[in-house]
């Protein structure tokens, strides 16, 4: 995983979620990477190598392996 990343923009909505996201530039799977988590316990990474993971905050959990592993 790239280590070097510029921080594109993060904050909180109204509803109180946060969000933030990255760029660790044209070597990455994922260019534009990001995470949320939201008031209710659930939170979603979208990663630099290609994987995704999702939680919703109540024992549910599913990840997605970069593409092509």
């Amino acid at each position: 995983m790239p280590e070097g990343y510029d921080y594109k923009s993060s904050g909180t909505n109204d509803q109180g979620n946060h969000y933030c996201s990255r760029d660790y530039g044209d070597s990455a799977p994922n260019q534009n990477a990001y995470h949320y988590s939201n008031n209710d316990g659930s939170y979603y990474y979208s990663n630099s190598n290609g994987s995704t993971y999702y939680n919703d905050g109540q024992g549910n959990a599913n990840y997605n392996p970069p593409s092509g592993k």
